[in-house]
């Protein structure tokens, strides 16, 4: 018989690791501007077959001082999933505020394929998302962004913005001015157009494109109705855990809401404060042309992005390819592999079954 041909199974358990040295290395190795395009290309490649994934909302276990959550994902070949967390106090315990790892495992078999520090690799999927998203939703020829917010994440939406939407100017805001002038200092040579601007609404004057990244976990109403300018387009990511918004709701009544997956953002992201009917349209909707995104010149759009596991999917993807290709990483044994599959007790070699106390035979 002919045209026909049966794949066996992987049968290794070798399991590649990427710690954060490797993680690091790999994208100095590709330069940040071709990671998040590289990135930015598989996520949108994900939307695109939206339906061939096994999807559910991220599990949260919620504390006073934050979160931490689960987000699992399959299609038929590979189930991944990331641990991450939100802490808005860690930096003064000198912790990351968002700390994250993930792993893929093949669905044939459920042997882990890769295993994977993803804090670095978080911040730079998330710009990765946040502009392709831009690119079908803010106004043709956008140049100038306000970025509310210039911790952690700030560098990635602007590079991401700068290389893959257009912008060439930043209007930068925090609360935090060490934020701003560290953000400065690292986007110097970038060829951005850095301002400085004393308020949120200064930020928001001539901006196309308004991105909102700040931290805390709180109920705030950063961008109000009256800061808004015709054909604006908001890139909301700070949003993204219950009880933590950045936008008046009438902001979001006003424009036409965009999200990654509707049940989870209406419980983490701005959407937490509308009702659960709301209309909102899927991302994925808009790259298979079931909805035409931006519709006129004056329209505001939002992005209510929240991070859906999708994403980390597809950038765990991305950098188990790209560290096979750069011989990055190192192989470990994760799982257990018994010489007999039904003898896992007999690893633990000779004599395990003696009573407690009694000394193992030489």
């Amino acid at each position: 018989m002919t045209g026909h041909h049966t794949t066996r199974p992987d049968t290794t358990t070798d399991t590649l690791f990427l710690d954060a040295d490797a993680v690091r290395r790999l994208v100095r190795h590709h330069g940040v501007p071709a990671t998040l395009a590289g990135m930015a290309g598989a996520i949108e490649a994900g939307f695109a077959r939206w339906a061939d994934f096994d999807k559910s909302a991220r599990i949260a276990c919620h504390a006073p001082q934050g979160v931490a959550e689960l987000m699992p994902i399959a299609d038929a070949a590979q189930f991944g999933f990331k641990y991450v967390n939100g802490h808005p106090g860690n930096p003064g315990l000198s912790l990351p505020t968002v700390m994250a790892f993930g792993m893929l495992a093949d669905m044939a078999t459920g042997a882990p394929r890769l295993l994977c520090e993803l804090t670095l690799a978080t911040a730079l999927r998330t710009a990765a998302t946040s502009a392709p998203v831009a690119q079908r939703l803010a106004r043709p020829g956008s140049r100038v962004m306000a970025l509310i917010g210039n911790g952690a994440q700030a560098e990635f939406q602007a590079l991401a913005f700068r290389d893959l939407v257009g912008i060439t100017t930043l209007r930068l805001f925090d609360t935090d001015a060490a934020a701003t002038a560290r953000l400065v200092a690292n986007l110097r040579g970038s060829g951005l157009q850095l301002q400085v601007c004393a308020s949120t609404a200064e930020a928001l004057q001539g901006a196309h494109i308004v991105t909102t990244a700040t931290a805390d976990k709180a109920r705030a109403t950063i961008v109000t109705p009256a800061m808004l300018a015709p054909g604006m387009h908001l890139n909301a990511v700070g949003g993204d855990c219950p009880g933590k918004t950045e936008l008046h709701p009438e902001v979001l009544r006003r424009a036409s809401v965009f999200v990654e997956y509707a049940p989870q953002s209406r419980i983490e992201g701005e959407l937490q404060q509308l009702p659960a009917d709301f209309p909102v349209t899927e991302f994925w909707q808009v790259l298979a042309g079931a909805h035409p995104g931006r519709r006129s010149a004056d329209e505001l759009t939002v992005f209510d992005s929240v991070g859906f596991a999708l994403e980390d999917f597809a950038t765990l993807q991305w950098l188990h390819r790209a560290a096979q290709a750069a011989g990055i990483g190192e192989r470990i044994a994760l799982v257990a592999r018994p010489a007999d599959p039904k003898n896992l007790f007999g690893t633990l070699g000779a004599g395990m079954a003696a009573p407690a106390g009694q000394p193992l035979a030489a």
